[in-house]
């Protein structure tokens, strides 16, 4: 239960900031192929706010 919310929040996250920065393409299947740079303190607080129980 914690890991899917985990992988969710990741997904989203991901997913939002390729919709603000085009260089960041996000392509999903059986898993997620990312290309381009990643704002990892942004990501840190979507998992973070998943694992608190954060919307």
């Amino acid at each position: 239960m914690l890991e899917e919310k985990i992988e969710e929040a990741i997904r989203v996250e991901l997913k939002r900031q390729a919709q603000e920065r085009k260089e960041l393409q996000v392509d999903e299947g059986d898993g997620l192929e990312v290309k381009g740079k990643i704002d990892l303190a942004a990501l840190a607080t979507a998992i973070a706010g998943a694992i608190a129980g954060g919307p």
